[in-house]
């Protein structure tokens, strides 16, 4: 039962997508157009880029890298910077929820060590905005973005021409944040060294490389996808086993919830009326109440309007911790280490949503 309770908890956003799916059945019970609700291109290039990850991490590919870069530095600010930029750029590479995984133990680990953890809030708020801000620029980057660049079959040069305006005015908002940090002396005493499998490194790079290529269409996803398993089967089994499988049964729960409830009339009218006038703020309000991935999963149904959604779906992940899965991640994080959850929860959703405001109201006079 323990067992259960701790799968549930962990996996919320699993548990109320199928809950919503269950629900549209009894409205419109299952027929044979339920299996063109998937998106098995979308389903198995995110397979794909999280197998080829979870390798890398199984090398600790990303905390040699990311320790190199930050044992660098000798002052909180400069610390700090590094920590969230690790976080926002790679984001953009490993997906957000995986960016958090990998990194928001190093700031917990650096913040330890140099005795600073009354910066812990502030580090951990920062790198989950990063995260999910970051991940924005690229297709891979935020699973929402998978899922809408395959749905639309979004050219890669529309799809940054889109994102890049909301991912620059992100960067210097976030440079601002850190900025406010004191530049008070920290020593990072890491007793802990790991070397570095370079063989294994080099080809789990060339399988990922093959993954981006299968993403941005450059042929057929099967063949990336296909290649990047048979080289994880081969090398690293265990990889199989530790991949985010409740990401991926997420995302089916919600196509079988967005397929039906664009199948409900008075539903259909709706939800098309709102996004008409104004695809922007609707796609935001529901990240806020639904998540991010279930509300490009459902409204993508409704318009062909891509772009306010895109855009929707990515500063939306801002704002209320149930916004996006990443924010959920970072909550459970920082409670493990013990600090104080309403404070961080004050500081979380002041920061969230004066980021949300002002790119909300940048893309309505660029839109």
């Amino acid at each position: 039962m323990t067992t259960i309770l701790k799968f549930l908890k962990k996996n919320a956003v699993l548990v109320i997508a199928v809950v919503l799916a269950a629900v549209t059945v009894f409205f419109v019970p299952p027929d044979k157009e339920y299996i063109d609700y998937f998106d098995f291109s979308a389903l198995g290039c995110l397979f794909g880029t999280l197998l080829v990850v979870e390798a890398l991490s199984n090398i600790r590919f990303f905390e040699i890298l990311a320790r190199k870069i930050v044992t660098r530095f000798k002052n909180m600010r400069n610390i700090v910077f590094a920590l969230v930029f690790i976080t926002y750029f790679g984001s953009m590479i490993m997906a957000n929820d995986m960016a958090l995984i990998t990194f928001l133990p190093l700031g917990y680990f650096v913040l330890s060590r140099t005795e600073k953890k009354e910066y812990m809030a502030f580090v951990f708020i920062m790198q989950n905005i990063a995260a999910n801000l970051g991940g924005m620029l690229t297709p891979f980057g935020n699973p929402q973005n998978l899922y809408l660049y395959s749905h639309y079959s979004i050219p890669n040069a529309e799809f940054l021409k889109i994102m890049f305006p909301p991912f620059a005015v992100a960067l210097v908002l976030i440079v601002a944040c850190c900025m406010f940090v004191k530049k008070e002396p920290a020593e990072i005493k890491d007793d802990v060294f790991y070397t570095p499998d370079k063989p294994k490194t080099i080809i789990y790079l060339v399988l990922f490389a093959l993954s981006v290529c299968s993403v941005l269409r450059l042929f057929p996803f099967y063949i990336g996808i296909g290649l990047a398993a048979l080289g994880v089967l081969i090398f690293d089994r265990k990889a199989f086993l530790t991949v985010n499988y409740p990401l991926l049964l997420t995302f089916c729960a919600f196509f079988v919830f967005s397929g039906n409830m664009s199948r409900i009339d008075a539903v259909h009218r709706l939800i098309g009326g709102l996004l008409e006038k104004n695809t922007l703020l609707v796609s935001v309000a529901s990240c806020q109440i639904i998540s991010n991935v279930p509300t490009a999963t459902l409204l993508c149904r409704f318009t062909e309007n891509y772009a306010p959604l895109l855009v929707g779906v990515n500063v939306g992940g801002l704002g209320t911790p149930i916004a996006s899965l990443a924010s959920l991640i970072t909550l459970g994080k920082f409670r493990s280490t013990g600090g104080k959850t309403g404070k961080y929860l004050l500081g979380f959703l002041l920061i969230n949503f004066s980021f949300l405001i002002v790119l909300v109201l940048f893309e309505m006079l660029v839109l």
